[in-house]
């Protein structure tokens, strides 16, 4: 319903006997009224019969028309003063018992001035004082009593959907964030849940009560407890959580049948709303987040604010991420790089809706295109550069071992050297763990990459070059929801009703999230001083079939039953585990916990350029079976697994061999 303007006649302008009520939660304001008058004039009378019982007059028989009118003229005008009934009745709050208050406060001290008033005129008075006192406090007891009768009915009765019942739900967690979570909650409309209680994971608590409801202590186990009171889920609001505990929670519950819901901590409590569109049903990000990274933000802000900075694959799920992220270090410009058009005009419209005055300039390029990306440098002169740009999919490349040189070695290459050309102070290359011994072409083009990005850097370094940009490697693991990632392909499966399919019921992962992934890629970024190979600390190694099991419970399914889990066999250049070191490398620390450097032997620039140059002349053949030769040559560590190349893993001679000869 549209706001009307306020005001005592606009109120009764809204009158209109052919008025049909079409929603009961939104009564016009001029109904409201006429209600509010008939429970002050009930009150009052009421007031008369209880004191007359007693031998009282509440007002004297001569002036009862008159002072009765005169009490509800009164009445209307405080409630026009305050707009008591300006309100939407089911959502009535603290504020609208505050106005009730202070209207009936106020008629109570102008009819007690009447009587005095009319005192000093040597009459009678016109009201009882006492009565007076008594009338206000049922009159306002009343109006209250009425609103929350109102309110209870339509949340219980009218607001609820047809055939939607509310789940019946508790909250894990008694603190502030708990109970901003409860009010939201609520206060939602339609209402999902309907709270019967809290739980104290110290059992410090449990005498108390909070918003009228209890607090439960833990005696044996949460489904246990859930059981108990006929709870049908597990609202999960407690931020003292660590990852494991909620690891355990879940794993609980969703093993018994119980569903359970997280919502991020709360910052803005007064949204509530925000807080409620929060909540949502546990995912399997919120078991495999880690601590929150502690980022330098001010020696990355030294690297990035104010500076030209071109992202290649910008559109992609990493090079996304990282735009988003770089965009908070305020640069001067950002340049968006990618040879896909949808996704860049995407992510272009995400930008442009933000706060910010940053230039942003939208390239559609192809890496392979070394003069078209020399324009690019030309133009807009990066100072810092984040090559994302790359063929991921390990099947893929296998059927297309051309495809993977010519993008992620040659296109690495073009970028690598134009970064050199035209002075970037830093570049920054996404590698990936399938680098390390590999067992693809995907991998080995990786592989190849990260040897010409190095070996570059020290060239440079090691003739003093004048303004010699630093190459820096950064390589991790699996990202969840990024493209090519198994969670999305088991959501998908799994909405579909099954089967979840799993390569190999061994096969093992690390896994990160994608804003994870991206911060460290920012961290290296500005601790690097050159040639460095980066590794993530990916935490432990996640079973496959075990994340499958998972989320299939998550989705309220049991695994084998409702949705069947089927092993397809692994793919062509698929490891059983990935590695973040080769067996002849080893790892140093750094200052940031959650960063190692990898040692890495690197070949001299000009052997390395040699073998590229070959490999990109073979490549251009498009022979499989020799291009992947010179690939399993330059990196003799590249053994194929479940592939059609296996049959070229014979002993080669290591063509940087010769060096030591």
């Amino acid at each position: 319903m549209k706001e009307k303007k306020s005001g005592f006649f606009t109120v009764f302008s809204e009158i209109n006997f052919g008025f049909k009520i079409r929603n009961l939660g939104y009564l016009p304001r001029w109904l409201i009224l006429l209600l509010d008058l008939f429970i002050v004039l009930t009150s009052g009378i009421i007031s008369f019969f209880l004191l007359k019982g007693i031998k009282l007059e509440f007002i004297p028989k001569p002036f009862i028309v008159y002072g009765l009118a005169f009490y509800l003229v009164v009445n209307l005008f405080f409630f026009w003063i305050y707009r008591t009934y300006s309100g939407i009745i089911r959502h009535s709050s603290y504020i609208d018992a505050i106005k009730l208050f202070f209207s009936q406060f106020s008629t109570f001290v102008v009819l007690l001035l009447v009587n005095f008033f009319l005192l000093l005129l040597d009459k009678n008075k016109l009201y009882l004082t006492t009565g007076l006192f008594i009338n206000a406090v049922l009159s306002f007891s009343l109006l209250f009593f009425y609103r929350i009768v109102v309110k209870q009915v339509f949340e219980r009765y009218i607001s609820v959907p047809n055939g939607v019942k509310k789940k019946k739900a508790i909250i894990y967690g008694s603190d502030a964030n708990a109970i901003a979570v409860a009010n939201a909650l609520n206060s939602e409309n339609p209402g999902r849940f309907k709270l019967i209680g809290f739980i104290d994971k110290n059992n410090l608590n449990t005498s108390k009560r909070i918003l009228n409801l209890p607090i439960y202590k833990i005696t044996k186990s949460i489904p246990v407890l859930l059981r108990y009171i006929h709870a049908e889920a597990l609202i999960i609001a407690d931020k003292s959580l660590s990852k494991e505990e909620k690891s355990i929670i879940v794993d609980e519950c969703i093993d018994y049948g119980f569903k359970v819901y997280t919502i991020p901590v709360i910052t803005d409590w007064d949204d509530q709303k925000e807080i409620s569109k929060n909540i949502k049903s546990f995912e399997i990000h919120d078991l495999l987040e880690r601590k929150p990274i502690v980022l330098d933000t001010k020696l990355i802000s030294s690297i990035l604010n104010n500076q030209t900075v071109l992202i290649t694959g910008a559109a992609g799920s990493i090079g996304s991420e990282i735009v988003r992220q770089v965009l908070g270090f305020k640069p001067k410009k950002i340049i968006l790089l990618d040879q896909a058009e949808t996704p860049l005009n995407s992510l272009s419209l995400e930008i442009s809706s933000g706060q910010h005055n940053i230039e942003v300039a939208n390239v559609i390029a192809d890496v392979k295109n070394k003069e078209l990306l020399e324009l690019i440098f030309m133009l807009h002169k990066p100072d810092v550069v984040f090559h994302a740009a790359a063929y991921k999919h390990v099947p893929m490349m296998e059927e297309n071992p051309a495809q993977a040189i010519f993008t992620n070695v040659l296109g690495t290459r073009n970028v690598a050297d134009l970064s050199q050309k035209y002075h970037v102070d830093t570049f920054v290359m996404i590698s990936t763990d399938k680098a390390v011994n590999p067992s693809s072409v995907m991998g080995a083009s990786k592989r190849i990459a990260e040897m010409y990005v190095q070996s570059k850097h020290f060239k440079h370094k090691r003739l003093k070059s004048e303004r010699y940009t630093k190459f820096i490697t950064t390589r991790f693991g699996n990202v969840l929801g990024s493209n090519g990632s198994v969670v999305p392909l088991f959501t998908k499966q799994i909405q579909e009703g099954g089967p979840v399919t799993i390569t190999h019921p061994e096969i093992i992962r690390y896994f990160m999230t994608i804003p994870e992934a991206c911060q460290l890629v920012l961290e290296a970024c500005s601790m690097g001083k050159g040639g460095e190979i980066y590794i993530f600390d990916m935490g432990k190694p996640v079973k496959i079939i075990d994340l499958a099991k998972k989320m299939i419970r998550l989705a309220g399914f049991v695994p084998d039953k409702d949705i069947n889990i089927k092993i397809v066999g692994l793919r062509p250049g698929e490891k059983l585990y990935e590695e973040l070191l080769n067996d002849s490398a080893k790892n140093l620390a750094t200052h940031h916990e959650k960063i190692m450097v990898a040692e890495e032997v690197c070949d001299d620039f000009e052997i390395v350029s040699q073998a590229i140059d070959e490999l990109i002349a073979t490549s251009k053949t498009a022979n499989n079976d020799k291009i992947v030769s010179v690939m399993k040559q330059i990196v003799p560590e590249f053994k194929s697994l479940n592939s059609v190349f296996q049959t070229l893993d014979i002993e080669v001679k290591d063509i940087f061999t010769y060096k030591n000869e």
